[in-house]
Protein backbone atom coordinates (compact mmCIF):
# COMPACT_ATOMS: atom_id res chain seq x y z
CA UNK A 1 0.00 0.00 0.00
CA UNK A 2 1.04 3.13 -0.92
CA UNK A 3 2.27 5.90 1.96
CA UNK A 4 2.58 9.24 1.29
CA UNK A 5 6.32 10.65 2.23
CA UNK A 6 6.47 12.67 5.34
CA UNK A 7 7.25 16.22 4.79
CA UNK A 8 10.44 15.89 6.97
CA UNK A 9 11.24 13.14 5.35
CA UNK A 10 11.37 15.42 1.89
CA UNK A 11 13.89 17.23 0.28
CA UNK A 12 14.38 20.79 1.83
CA UNK A 13 13.14 22.12 -1.29
CA UNK A 14 10.09 20.82 -1.32
CA UNK A 15 9.02 21.60 1.90
CA UNK A 16 6.46 23.97 2.10
CA UNK A 17 7.96 25.80 5.05
CA UNK A 18 11.60 26.12 3.44
CA UNK A 19 9.83 27.22 0.24
CA UNK A 20 7.61 30.04 1.61
CA UNK A 21 11.63 31.07 2.89
CA UNK A 22 12.86 30.78 0.00
CA UNK A 23 10.40 31.99 -2.73
CA UNK A 24 8.23 34.20 -1.02
CA UNK A 25 4.01 33.24 -0.06
CA UNK A 26 2.56 33.39 -3.45
CA UNK A 27 4.75 30.69 -4.86
CA UNK A 28 3.05 27.95 -2.90
CA UNK A 29 -0.12 26.25 -3.49
CA UNK A 30 -3.02 26.79 -1.32
CA UNK A 31 -2.57 23.20 0.10
CA UNK A 32 1.25 23.88 0.96
CA UNK A 33 -0.21 26.94 3.02
CA UNK A 34 -2.64 25.37 4.64
CA UNK A 35 0.12 22.54 5.32
CA UNK A 36 1.84 25.33 7.16
CA UNK A 37 -0.51 25.68 9.51
CA UNK A 38 -1.75 22.93 10.00
CA UNK A 39 2.20 21.28 11.07
CA UNK A 40 1.42 17.95 10.91
CA UNK A 41 -0.58 15.48 9.03
CA UNK A 42 -1.19 11.59 9.75
CA UNK A 43 0.10 8.51 8.80
CA UNK A 44 -0.74 7.88 5.28
CA UNK A 45 -0.80 11.29 4.25
CA UNK A 46 0.88 14.24 4.98
CA UNK A 47 0.02 17.94 5.78
CA UNK A 48 -0.14 18.67 2.50
CA UNK A 49 -1.78 15.89 1.45
CA UNK A 50 -4.77 17.10 3.97
CA UNK A 51 -4.32 20.45 3.14
CA UNK A 52 -5.87 19.27 -0.63
CA UNK A 53 -8.24 17.19 0.85
CA UNK A 54 -9.80 20.19 2.68
CA UNK A 55 -9.66 21.94 -0.24
CA UNK A 56 -11.62 19.42 -2.35
CA UNK A 57 -13.77 18.81 0.17
CA UNK A 58 -14.97 22.28 0.28
CA UNK A 59 -14.61 23.58 -3.23
CA UNK A 60 -13.10 26.83 -2.77
CA UNK A 61 -10.98 28.77 -0.11
CA UNK A 62 -14.21 30.90 0.28
CA UNK A 63 -16.40 27.69 1.26
CA UNK A 64 -13.63 26.82 3.52
CA UNK A 65 -12.97 30.27 5.50
CA UNK A 66 -16.91 29.64 6.35
CA UNK A 67 -16.72 26.38 8.08
CA UNK A 68 -17.22 25.48 11.27
CA UNK A 69 -15.02 24.04 13.74
CA UNK A 70 -17.34 21.01 13.12
CA UNK A 71 -17.38 20.55 9.62
CA UNK A 72 -13.38 20.94 9.41
CA UNK A 73 -13.32 18.24 11.80
CA UNK A 74 -15.10 16.08 8.96
CA UNK A 75 -11.68 15.89 7.68
CA UNK A 76 -9.55 12.75 9.02
CA UNK A 77 -6.46 14.04 10.17
CA UNK A 78 -8.18 17.45 11.45
CA UNK A 79 -9.16 17.78 15.70
CA UNK A 80 -10.05 20.60 16.95
CA UNK A 81 -6.81 22.38 17.51
CA UNK A 82 -6.05 22.18 14.34
CA UNK A 83 -9.56 23.59 13.33
CA UNK A 84 -9.46 26.12 15.50
CA UNK A 85 -6.30 27.33 13.71
CA UNK A 86 -7.48 27.29 10.29
CA UNK A 87 -10.57 29.92 11.48
CA UNK A 88 -8.35 31.91 13.58
CA UNK A 89 -5.83 32.29 10.13
CA UNK A 90 -9.45 33.18 7.72
CA UNK A 91 -9.96 35.65 10.83
CA UNK A 92 -7.47 37.43 10.76
CA UNK A 93 -7.57 37.79 6.69
CA UNK A 94 -11.03 39.33 7.51
CA UNK A 95 -9.36 41.61 10.15
CA UNK A 96 -7.09 42.98 7.76
CA UNK A 97 -9.57 43.59 5.07
CA UNK A 98 -11.31 45.90 7.87
CA UNK A 99 -8.07 47.32 9.12
CA UNK A 100 -8.36 48.60 5.02
CA UNK A 101 -11.38 50.08 5.64
CA UNK A 102 -9.84 52.28 8.54
CA UNK A 103 -6.96 53.88 6.14
CA UNK A 104 -9.47 56.49 4.20
CA UNK A 105 -8.46 55.44 0.97
CA UNK A 106 -9.92 57.02 -2.13
CA UNK A 107 -12.82 55.15 -3.91
CA UNK A 108 -13.50 56.93 -7.00
CA UNK A 109 -13.61 53.24 -8.96
CA UNK A 110 -15.05 50.34 -8.67
CA UNK A 111 -11.90 48.33 -8.70
CA UNK A 112 -10.95 50.58 -5.69
CA UNK A 113 -14.17 49.54 -3.73
CA UNK A 114 -14.14 45.78 -4.93
CA UNK A 115 -10.47 45.43 -3.32
CA UNK A 116 -11.96 46.71 -0.32
CA UNK A 117 -15.03 44.61 0.46
CA UNK A 118 -14.41 41.72 -1.67
CA UNK A 119 -12.54 39.57 1.31
CA UNK A 120 -15.74 39.99 3.54
CA UNK A 121 -17.97 39.64 0.85
CA UNK A 122 -16.85 36.58 -0.39
CA UNK A 123 -17.79 34.54 2.87
CA UNK A 124 -21.50 35.94 3.20
CA UNK A 125 -24.25 33.45 2.67
CA UNK A 126 -26.82 36.21 2.12
CA UNK A 127 -27.07 39.65 0.32
CA UNK A 128 -25.65 42.29 2.65
CA UNK A 129 -25.78 45.90 1.24
CA UNK A 130 -23.51 47.82 2.39
CA UNK A 131 -23.14 51.82 1.61
CA UNK A 132 -19.51 53.29 1.28
CA UNK A 133 -19.99 56.84 3.12
CA UNK A 134 -17.52 59.22 1.44
CA UNK A 135 -16.68 63.05 2.21
CA UNK A 136 -15.62 65.61 -0.58
CA UNK A 137 -13.00 64.07 -1.49
CA UNK A 138 -14.19 60.37 -2.59
CA UNK A 139 -12.74 59.35 0.55
CA UNK A 140 -14.00 56.44 3.18
CA UNK A 141 -15.85 58.03 5.99
CA UNK A 142 -17.04 54.34 6.96
CA UNK A 143 -18.45 51.49 5.68
CA UNK A 144 -22.37 50.73 6.85
CA UNK A 145 -24.14 47.52 7.00
CA UNK A 146 -27.87 48.84 6.36
CA UNK A 147 -29.38 44.97 5.81
CA UNK A 148 -29.39 41.75 5.17
CA UNK A 149 -31.08 39.76 2.89
CA UNK A 150 -32.46 36.36 1.75
CA UNK A 151 -30.63 34.33 -0.61
CA UNK A 152 -30.99 36.27 -3.64
CA UNK A 153 -33.22 39.50 -2.15
CA UNK A 154 -32.66 42.67 -1.20
CA UNK A 155 -35.51 44.85 0.80
CA UNK A 156 -33.84 48.63 0.87
CA UNK A 157 -35.98 51.55 2.18
CA UNK A 158 -34.05 54.95 0.94
CA UNK A 159 -33.70 56.13 4.68
CA UNK A 160 -32.25 52.77 6.04
CA UNK A 161 -29.18 54.04 3.27
CA UNK A 162 -29.47 57.77 3.80
CA UNK A 163 -29.63 57.84 7.59
CA UNK A 164 -25.81 56.16 7.76
CA UNK A 165 -25.35 58.79 5.17
CA UNK A 166 -26.76 62.11 6.87
CA UNK A 167 -25.15 60.96 9.88
CA UNK A 168 -21.97 60.77 9.10
CA UNK A 169 -22.13 64.16 7.04
CA UNK A 170 -21.16 62.43 4.25
CA UNK A 171 -20.91 63.93 0.82
CA UNK A 172 -21.79 61.09 -1.46
CA UNK A 173 -22.31 57.18 -1.06
CA UNK A 174 -21.37 54.37 -3.02
CA UNK A 175 -23.65 50.99 -2.67
CA UNK A 176 -22.46 48.14 -2.79
CA UNK A 177 -23.51 44.31 -2.00
CA UNK A 178 -22.84 40.77 -3.12
CA UNK A 179 -24.24 38.03 -5.11
CA UNK A 180 -23.69 34.74 -3.41
CA UNK A 181 -24.34 32.80 -6.24
CA UNK A 182 -21.31 34.53 -7.77
CA UNK A 183 -22.82 36.01 -10.77
CA UNK A 184 -22.56 39.84 -10.06
CA UNK A 185 -24.90 40.76 -13.07
CA UNK A 186 -27.55 43.11 -11.87
CA UNK A 187 -31.23 41.83 -11.34
CA UNK A 188 -34.27 44.30 -12.29
CA UNK A 189 -34.49 44.88 -8.48
CA UNK A 190 -31.30 45.79 -8.60
CA UNK A 191 -31.95 48.48 -11.09
CA UNK A 192 -35.38 49.85 -9.91
CA UNK A 193 -33.44 50.18 -6.18
CA UNK A 194 -30.71 52.09 -7.52
CA UNK A 195 -32.72 54.20 -9.43
CA UNK A 196 -35.06 54.75 -6.32
CA UNK A 197 -31.82 55.38 -4.26
CA UNK A 198 -30.51 57.63 -7.14
CA UNK A 199 -33.71 60.05 -6.79
CA UNK A 200 -33.34 59.97 -3.19
CA UNK A 201 -29.62 61.32 -3.06
CA UNK A 202 -30.46 63.84 -5.30
CA UNK A 203 -33.23 65.71 -3.13
CA UNK A 204 -30.78 65.16 -0.19
CA UNK A 205 -28.03 66.79 -2.01
CA UNK A 206 -25.77 63.10 -1.21
CA UNK A 207 -24.65 61.61 -4.59
CA UNK A 208 -24.78 58.05 -5.25
CA UNK A 209 -21.89 57.58 -7.39
CA UNK A 210 -22.26 53.95 -8.53
CA UNK A 211 -23.53 50.85 -7.24
CA UNK A 212 -21.34 47.58 -7.15
CA UNK A 213 -22.24 44.37 -7.19
CA UNK A 214 -19.70 41.53 -6.38
CA UNK A 215 -19.62 37.89 -6.47
CA UNK A 216 -16.58 35.78 -8.24
CA UNK A 217 -14.64 35.35 -11.10
CA UNK A 218 -14.78 32.50 -13.51
CA UNK A 219 -12.44 31.46 -16.52
CA UNK A 220 -15.47 32.09 -18.66
CA UNK A 221 -15.60 35.67 -16.39
CA UNK A 222 -12.55 37.13 -15.22
CA UNK A 223 -14.12 39.85 -13.73
CA UNK A 224 -15.78 39.45 -10.47
CA UNK A 225 -17.67 42.32 -10.14
CA UNK A 226 -20.38 45.07 -12.05
CA UNK A 227 -20.78 47.80 -11.82
CA UNK A 228 -24.85 49.61 -12.74
CA UNK A 229 -22.55 53.31 -13.77
CA UNK A 230 -20.42 51.49 -15.92
CA UNK A 231 -23.12 49.56 -17.62
CA UNK A 232 -24.83 52.52 -18.15
CA UNK A 233 -27.67 52.16 -15.48
CA UNK A 234 -27.60 55.70 -13.70
CA UNK A 235 -28.75 59.11 -15.18
CA UNK A 236 -25.94 61.30 -16.91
Amino acid sequence: MYQSLRIKDQPVTERPRERLVALGADALSHAELIAILLRTGLKGANAVEIGKQLIQKFGTLQALARASVDDLRQVKGIGRDKAVTLMAAFALARKMAEDLQRESPVLDNPEAIVQLLREQNLVKNVETLQVLLLNTRRRLIRVAAVTDGTIDTLLVHPREVFKAAIAANAAAVVLAHNHPSGDPTPSEADIKVTRDLIRAGQLLKIEVLDHVIIGRATPERPKDYASLRELGYFYQ
